[in-house]
């Protein structure tokens, strides 16, 4: 450990600079509405091709923190969140920069959103290697059980409709099923198509479904106008001692409720500031100012938004399963860069693991001062038309995904799932299930296909194996609440 934080600090400057430079584009991103830090990750991965795994997971981890932060800037002043994740932010920060306060409305976000980050950084380091010790001991069955888990409840938590998110799961693991099997080796559903005998590879998949639906919607929809605060003061960003210990206890509340929901696969940021920001409605001494400029609203959505980071690295680097789609485009990084996430990841590559951990904490304090001292003009981004962004991002997604194997198929598939995404979102299915379904069924099929080539074919040990069997009744449960919470909810409507 003590060799990875002397590497990441003075034993080698790239690293620093690697994290300033994914720090800044992350805020740059994140700042910029329409534009996400899932995009910009999955487009910057062949970029790091040439790079050291180390180096590779120091920038895209930056960006990471980098792009949820920068949001808040362009929700607080324009109105517009740059990402999901600052959209409760503008019912109070807006409100708040508008009646001449807006240093004031950034400030309380900028500490809120360093606070959440610190606290979920502590979790993370707590627990992810003894999570990971006992995830050795798992089976199998038990794994296998586990991942069960995290699909069917990516399915049931994702959007407002379980039908469209058990539907997006569904498609993502009905795309992993052309090329060679994880539990056999054997070939299936190629249709004679050579390039498909490996299957779609994640980048172009990643690219498609990201970068090139959002410029497909950007085309089709028309530019929305930027209503923007005409003055803009940086006086009281920098916010003093009183104002840390006014707001301590909301900050530490709402960054836990925030690890807490980033550690549950496939939730995500927007809904943890939405559980901070309603818990630290209910117990404030003045609920009604909420959404009129609450200091406290601010500071809720902010702290839990950036929380989330911390706690969905957890089971990312623990057990290799990513809580967001972000960590799920992190993970396919790893496997890019010849590493296998999962239980020995910590064994095998125990740099790595600390490098993306302490990185965090040095992107969490290097975005802190970056925000403090830029805010003001980053928040000019937001107006630049799109019509000058598009182009350059069409050209990184082809570029990207031809750099992969150097053939136009990749280019093609990066279209292809471009125009998905596109379609899905108009059709409101949530891109996350699909995205941590593609990821996560290989691992399912292959741990499945291992116990029951241990067993003889038997699955048994789902029901006789306790932990497996726990993971199971899990599964059975969230799919089944759902299901009667609509049904009790119908039948209620049916009686009135």
């Amino acid at each position: 450990m003590g060799d990875v934080i002397h590497e990441l600090t003075i034993g080698d400057p790239v690293n620093l600079l690697w994290v300033g430079i994914g720090t800044m584009l992350g805020i740059l991103v994140g700042a910029i509405p329409g534009l996400t830090g899932a995009m910009l990750i999955a487009l910057s991965l062949p970029l790091t091709y040439a790079m050291q795994p180390s180096e590779a997971m120091v920038l895209l981890v930056s960006m990471y923190v980098g792009s949820i932060s920068g949001g808040l800037i362009t929700a607080t002043l324009l109105r517009m969140p740059g990402t999901p994740a600052s959209v409760i932010t503008t019912l109070d920060g807006y409100p708040m920069a508008r009646a001449g306060k807006p240093g004031r409305a950034l400030g309380l976000g900028i500490m809120a959103s360093f606070a959440g980050g610190l606290i979920s950084w502590g979790f993370l380091i707590l627990l992810a290697e003894p999570i990971s010790h006992i995830s050795t001991e798992l089976g199998d069955f038990d794994y296998f059980a586990l991942v069960l888990v995290a699909l069917v409840l990516i399915a049931s938590v994702s959007g407002k409709s379980l039908a469209a998110g058990v539907f997006s799961g569904f498609l993502g693991i009905l795309v992993t099923i052309p090329g060679e099997s994880p539990a056999t080796g054997d070939t299936r559903w190629t249709w004679g198509i050579e390039q498909l005998n490996n299957g779609f590879d994640l980048l172009p998949v990643l690219i498609g479904l990201f970068a090139v639906s959002q410029v497909i919607h950007e085309v089709a929809s028309r530019e929305k106008k930027v209503e923007q605060i005409s003055q803009i003061a940086p006086e009281g960003i920098l916010l003093g001692v009183g104002d840390w210990l006014r707001h301590m206890i909301n900050m530490i509340r709402s960054s836990v409720i925030g690890t807490w929901v980033g550690i549950l696969p496939g939730i995500g940021a927007n809904v943890g500031s939405v559980m901070a920001y309603s818990a630290a409605k209910s117990v404030s001494k003045q609920p009604e100012a909420f959404g009129t400029g609450s200091e406290e609203g601010i500071v809720a959505s902010e702290a839990a938004n950036n929380a989330t980071i911390g706690g969905a690295l957890i089971p990312l680097v623990a057990m290799g399963i990513p809580g967001s789609v972000i960590d799920a485009i992190l993970l396919g990084a790893l496997v890019l860069h010849g590493l296998q996430p999962g239980v020995l990841l910590f064994h095998n590559h125990p740099e790595i693991v600390y490098t993306i951990i302490f990185t965090m904490l040095i992107a969490n304090l290097t975005m802190f001062g970056m925000m403090l001292l830029s805010a003001k003009w980053i928040s000019k981004l937001a107006t630049i038309p799109r019509v000058y962004l598009l182009p350059v991002v069409v050209v990184f997604c082809v570029v990207g995904s031809y750099a992969l194997n150097n053939r136009m198929f990749d280019v093609w598939v990066m279209l292809g799932f471009g125009v998905v995404g596109f379609m899905m979102e108009r059709s409101r299915i949530p891109l996350a299930p699909f995205v941590i379904g593609f990821v996560l069924a290989p691992i399912a099929e292959e741990k499945l296909g291992a116990g029951l080539q241990a067993t003889g074919g038997s699955y048994a040990p789902l029901v006789t194996r306790p932990v497996a069997l726990t993971f199971v009744l899990i599964s059975l449960v969230l799919v089944v609440w759902p299901i009667l919470k609509m049904w009790r909810n119908s039948g209620r409507g049916d009686t009135e």
